[in-house]
């Protein structure tokens, strides 16, 4: 063997590594960049769901751009042409660094911001996120043509590198990045990340270009050697990849909206998600397709019956939910794999794949919120992904449709069950006689368990399962404990939910608002208790205090209440005060000003009330200065909390709208994060002297009177917070709490832990 072969041999051995790690490299800074642009734009945009939506939106976009121009680009004949116009696409690309707000557009325009931030997104990183997104399918062409071409080594396998960097920076992001490093260091680490990249793409370029016998390959891939794909074929791609994109927003709308709003709770199906892809793409696949299939014919059965139980244990219906979305997204992508073309036709396949994912994310993100007045696109995505396992050959055996009968009846016979139970009259049943509530219940479960074990028999015959699975749907809906939901909107930032609870302390039924899982509201009906204050604003919690104090102060005050509700602050308000809501979403204005659902602002408020609609950190700088008597800062108590709303910048600008003599009150009840501490933090920060109070529930009170509270309390000047020092429910902050919160760095995972730490010591 001479030196030059022995070269030539030991390169192509380490081509293959070469190729695996850029790949891995290119993922990972993609998936880093997103959350991290992100937060670079909350303090001028707010934490919005519509900001999300539409930044999720841009970056599915610019992945399929980046996938359309590896498309095209590797249709050139020659290899070095490729590989040289793509690192000059690259270099180029870099110009945009590094990562910061482009100050080309302006401030943004309150009236359109979702126009202004996918401007400012492109500007930002629009060029060098197509160019790293371009470079997985690009790199297994050339992975095809090199060592495929002399080793037959499947070029598919690097896609799974691909996701396993994605996955693995997904993860890093808010347990190690995000709390370790100040968000102006986190763009500049991956602005150099990014130069590293360019030059770790060269090294595989010029292992490219110098591999034996490529340096051009007349006619560019061999595509003459293989059967072009048809449009059914691409079709069949763009809907196998559109499902597991639909499912994971829908999940993960639906699991923080009915079942448990826990932050970080997005991250676990994203996560899933890409495992899927990993699994799927793998040469040697942990899961075959054989068993995925089973697993999860029983998955999306047993979830399909419990979906619309929103009472059912967490601990129970959150595994069965992620399990059957980590399923059914890998039997789909499993599908998908099933049907790869040729290498030759590698990156059209990705591009289709890539297409169908924007299409899934479009559907949930954009059109479902319009059409739908509930998580409704859930389980419909999950039916219809029942469609993509195999459909079986020949005719059906006549035993699998008295199967599907049968199932069909068992699942049917729920929701009659339930009505009865609704109705009070299970007395007057003739079959089942003097049979309770409680044993009608469990006759319930019992036919929705047969329905699952009928579906779980006929699972070889797609569109067997189907039917039933719909079947299955209807029927628990009809059965869901949401019988006390009177009312179901839904707008772009969420689900809201009108319900009645009867409370004989209250002298009768109690109106209650939810957004999501987190009751934001409430007000009795009867005329006794209608304009009394509930919940967080009752008068014996921390925000009545203090607004009952100032109120004894001063004959006429001016209010400023972040986060609307119901409106429950507006009963404390008097003929001379005057009260402005910040509100986000126009919905929740609609719904509380609306006499038919809730009339605290309408019937019980005595002053002035105007509405301003917007994120509040924008709206409010441009109140006027030292305008406000008492500011109210109620946005934090569900759980996907606006963290750019408690930094030190935020709390620095809420202290200039108040008047000299002014009270800063900041809401911080939460039930998965320790946001006093924090906001004890941030407040020690400013240097502004504040007090804490965490208020627990009296004895002996009827339901929804008040409810446990924290608050902290900030003012100008101390002499303000004197009166409030002398009272023992009142404690001084403590500023040392933890790190404090800025603009330039937030730690919500060490607020989640903290807050898990403080049940673990007390017990709850």
């Amino acid at each position: 063997m001479t030196s030059l072969d022995a070269r030539s041999d030991r390169a192509d051995l380490a081509t293959p590594t070469l190729f695996a790690v850029t790949v891995f490299a290119s993922a990972g800074l993609v998936f880093m960049v997103e959350p991290m642009v992100a937060k670079l734009m909350l303090p001028l945009l707010g934490g919005g769901p519509s900001i999300w939506n539409t930044s999720l939106a841009f970056f599915q976009a610019m992945l399929l751009a980046g996938y359309l121009y590896a498309h095209l680009l590797q249709r050139l004949p020659s290899l070095r042409a490729q590989a040289g116009i793509h690192l000059a696409v690259l270099a180029a690309a870099a110009l945009a660094l590094p990562l910061r707000v482009p100050e080309l557009l302006g401030q943004p325009d309150p009236n359109h911001p979702a126009l202004w931030l996918l401007g400012a997104l492109g500007l930002c990183v629009g060029a060098p996120f197509a160019a790293l997104s371009a470079t997985a399918p690009l790199a297994q062409s050339w992975h095809a043509r090199t060592v495929h071409a002399h080793t037959g080594v499947e070029p598919y396998a690097l896609y799974a590198a691909s996701n396993l960097g994605s996955l693995l920076a997904l993860l890093a992001y808010p347990i190690i990045v995000e709390p370790l490093t100040p968000l102006h260091g986190q763009t500049l680490a991956w602005s150099l990340g990014y130069g590293g990249f360019i030059l770790l793409m060269g090294l595989l370029v010029l292992a490219v270009v110098r591999h034996r016998d490529l340096g051009a390959v007349p006619g560019g891939p061999a595509t003459a050697a293989t059967p072009a794909p048809t449009w059914r074929d691409r079709l069949v791609w763009t809907l196998l990849a559109a499902a597991p994109s639909s499912l994971m927003l829908g999940v993960t709308t639906y699991i923080t909206t009915d079942v448990a709003s826990a932050p970080f709770l997005w991250v676990v199906p994203l996560a899933l998600y890409l495992a899927t892809f990993i699994l799927a793409f793998a040469a040697r696949p942990l899961i075959s397709s054989e068993h995925a299939l089973v697993f999860q014919a029983a998955a999306v059965a047993a979830c399909s019956a419990i979906l619309p139980f929103s009472a059912t244990n967490i601990g129970l219906s959150l595994p069965i939910h992620l399990i059957c979305f980590f399923l059914t997204a890998l039997v789909c992508h499993q599908a998908l794999v099933a049907r790869r073309p040729d290498p030759a036709h590698l990156t059209e396949f990705y591009l289709w794949m890539s297409f169908g994912g924007v299409v899934g994310g479009a559907f949930n993100a954009f059109l479902a919120p319009v059409i739908f007045s509930s998580v409704w696109e859930y389980p419909l995505v999950l039916t219809l992904a029942c469609l993509a396992r195999p459909w079986g050959e020949g005719r059906v055996e006549r035993w699998r449709w008295a199967t599907l009968l049968l199932g069909s009846l068992a699942a049917l016979t729920a929701p009659v069950l339930t009505t009865f139970i609704n109705n009070h009259q299970v007395a007057h049943l003739n079959v089942l006689g003097a049979v309770g509530p409680d044993a009608m219940r469990l006759l319930i479960r019992f036919a929705m368990a047969t329905a699952i074990v009928c579906a779980f028999i006929i699972r070889r015959r797609a569109l067997l399962l189907f039917g039933l699975i719909a079947v299955i749907s209807i029927a628990a809906e009809g059965a869901g404990d949401r019988v006390q939901v009177l009312t179901t909107w839904r707008s772009f930032f969420g689900v809201l939910k009108e319900s009645h609870l009867p409370v004989p302390g209250l002298g009768g039924d109690v109106m209650m608002l939810a957004h999501g899982t987190t009751l934001h509201g409430a007000q009795a009906l009867n005329p006794e208790y209608r304009c009394r204050p509930l919940l967080y604003y009752a008068p014996e919690t921390p925000i009545g205090q203090v607004v009952k104090a100032e109120r004894a102060r001063k004959p006429a005050m001016r209010f400023g209440a972040v986060g609307l509700g119901t409106g429950a602050i507006s009963a404390y308000t008097r003929p001379a005060d005057r009260l402005t809501f910040f509100e986000i979403d126009p919905l929740v204005i609609r719904v509380s000003t609306n006499p038919d659902h809730f009339s605290y602002t309408t019937e019980c408020a005595r002053g002035k009330i105007d509405y301003v609609l917007g994120d509040a950190r924008l709206t409010l700088e441009k109140q006027p200065k030292e305008a406000f008597d008492l500011l109210l800062i109620d946005a934090f108590s569900s759980d996907s909390v606006p963290a750019h709303l408690l930094t030190v910048e935020a709390v620095k600008g809420y202290l200039t709208h108040l008047k000299p003599d002014g009270v800063l009150i900041l809401h911080l009840s939460n039930r998965n994060l320790d946001l006093p501490s924090v906001a004890q933090a941030v407040v020690g920060a400013t240097g502004a002297p504040g007090l804490l109070q965490k208020h627990r529930l009296g004895a002996d009170e009827p339901a929804l009177w008040e409810s446990a509270e924290d608050a902290v309390i900030v003012a100008r000047d101390p002499k303000v917070l004197a009166a409030y020092a002398a009272d023992k429910r009142w404690t001084p902050i403590d500023p040392k709490a933890t790190k404090p919160w800025t603009d330039d760095y937030t730690n919500l995972l060490g607020a989640l832990i903290s807050r898990i730490s403080q049940r673990g010591g007390t017990g709850r």
